[in-house]
Order: C-alpha cells, then structure tokens, then sequence
C-alpha cells in the first residue's frame, strides 16, 4: 500500500543568505562613508584657514604737498604747462594677526602703497617722485590739509598661502584695502594721530 509522504518530496532543502550578505556589505560601506565623512568635517573645522586680519596701528608723514597749477586755474581751456602734481612720502604700522592658531599663513611679493580719491600716490617704502593728478583731486587735498583732516587709503598686494596641520594650500592673491583719517598739521612732519578706527578690508 503507498505511503503518503504529504507530498513533500526526498531532495534537500536549499536556503539561500545572498541577498542578506548584500545588505550587509552595503551597510558597512555606508557607515564607513558616513565615519570618513564626520572626521573630515571635523578636520575641517579645526585646521580650516581664516583669512589674516590686518589694521592699522600707525602712521607718519613727512611729506605732502601740492603743486596746483595757477594757469588753469585762471583758464581752464588752456593746456597746463605743469599739471597738478602730489608728492608724498609716508610710512604706516601694519599689525597682522591670523585668527586660527592652527594654521600658518606664508607671505610672498608683498608691495603697499598709499593713495587719495584713488589715485596712487606714492609708495610706502621709499617714497617717490610727484605723481600727476587731476586739479580736482590737488584742489581736494589741499582743501584737507587746510582743514587738518586728510583721508587716506593704504593698499596690500601680494600672495598668500596656508600650512594648517598635514595641509598645504596654494598659493592666493592677495589685496588688502584700509581707510584712514589722520590729522595733519602745516609745516608739522612726522607721526600723526589716526582718528577713528581705520578699518581693513582683505579679499583674497
């Protein structure tokens, strides 16, 4: 008589765990992305460079004059002979100071001049010869030097580049623009006070 097994047939079973090992896999490479993603940012944060802060802590003049020029003050459509013209001859304490402790900023090709309704003026080191400028801006200055305030602009170029802990970035542009009022007296040479809180824009 045949014996009725339920129809469950002799041959063994087969489980397969290929789909279970793929989740898994794909687990771990996740919370390796994830880990490897966290300590980047915290390496990030804590070596990140900051741009350096400068200001101006003080400043000299030894030299400013004017040479307006009388004939085209009288008329104005006739061709100067002498065009208007400014000397200068300056120096300014710069302080630099770079927010992040962690890192180190290089400096390279560092140049600097002054100038005043932006027209250069003459260089901070060394001074320099007269510099031809229009009868507006010699009337202007000259008009500030009689009121005992002159405003001027200090100009940075250079580069710049940063070593902060295994990191090492290129090199970068530099240009700092800061704006100071001093007071000036006639006939005085030398230091000058600063009035205000001369402020320094960076942009690299």
């Amino acid at each position: 008589m045949p014996h009725d097994d339920g129809g469950a047939s002799g041959k063994p079973e087969r489980r397969y765990h290929g789909s279970g090992a793929g989740r898994a896999v794909c687990s771990g490479v996740l919370a390796f992305v994830v880990i490897a993603g966290i300590v980047a940012l915290v390496l990030y944060l804590v070596y990140r460079p900051s741009r350096p802060r400068f200001s101006v802590t003080g400043a000299a003049i030894y030299a400013l004059t004017t040479n307006s020029n009388a004939t085209a003050a009288a008329n104005p459509f006739a061709y100067p002979a002498n065009p208007p013209a400014v000397v200068a001859t300056m120096q300014f304490t710069l302080l630099v100071r770079n927010p992040n402790d962690r890192s180190a900023v290089r400096y390279d090709r560092l140049s600097a001049y002054d100038s005043d309704s932006s027209v250069a003026v003459s260089p901070v080191l060394g001074g320099g010869p007269a510099v031809a400028v229009s009868a507006d801006v010699a009337a202007g200055l000259a008009t500030d030097e009689a009121y005992g305030v002159v405003a001027l602009r200090l100009v940075v170029l250079g580069r710049a580049k940063f070593k902060s802990g295994p990191f090492h970035s290129g090199w970068y542009g530099l240009y700092v623009r800061c704006d100071v009022l001093v007071g000036v007296r006639k006939g005085v040479a030398g230091q000058v006070p600063l009035l205000g809180n001369p402020d320094c824009h960076v942009d690299m």
